[in-house]
């Protein structure tokens, strides 16, 4: 494996997206975080934002144990609370062909937030298969399979502090 974004580099950016999170939502936001990519992003998200902010969890699959999308999306667990006239933010690890949060963005938009918006750490434009909304983009990565950071292969690597890339 080779280290792609080092752990200091993404502490940084994680910390410049949540001032602009907050610069948003300045009266408190509610984070959506998509599980289980997306868990430590959340948790390091969610202390560095100032004033309120509350969380709640789902849990999507479109990969199985496979390093590409199945491009079909199942909800394997949904939120525990109501979004109705709330400030979401969809906290997401990677953007890839953008099929599944196209499908999370509908379902959650059919709910009626107040706002609805997108943060993912890491973005491959050069996949998508649909145009897909992110308002909050950690890094733009090249097509290369990734782990680390909450990021997984079979349920492994999800521990590292850092992004790395398999393969190469």
């Amino acid at each position: 494996m080779n280290i792609l974004i080092p752990a200091d580099d993404i502490q940084l950016r994680v910390r410049s997206l949540a001032e602009e999170i907050r610069r948003d939502h300045p009266g408190g936001v509610h984070l959506v975080c998509v599980l289980k990519g997306a868990f430590m992003f959340l948790a390091d998200l969610a202390r560095e934002l100032s004033g309120d902010a509350t969380l709640d969890f789902m849990a999507v699959s479109s990969y199985g144990t496979s390093t590409s999308s199945s491009g079909q999306v199942q909800i394997l667990k949904d939120l525990d609370a109501g979004i109705e006239e709330r400030d979401v933010v969809i906290v997401e690890d990677i953007v890839d062909t953008g099929l599944t949060l196209t499908y999370l963005q509908d379902i959650l938009r059919a709910r009626s937030p107040r706002s609805l918006r997108t943060a993912c750490l890491l973005s491959k434009p050069s996949r998508r298969k649909v145009n897909v909304k992110v308002e909050y983009i950690g890094f733009e990565i090249e097509d290369k399979f990734v782990v680390g950071y909450g990021l997984d292969h079979a349920e492994k690597y999800r521990n590292l502090p850092y992004i790395a890339v398999i393969g190469d």
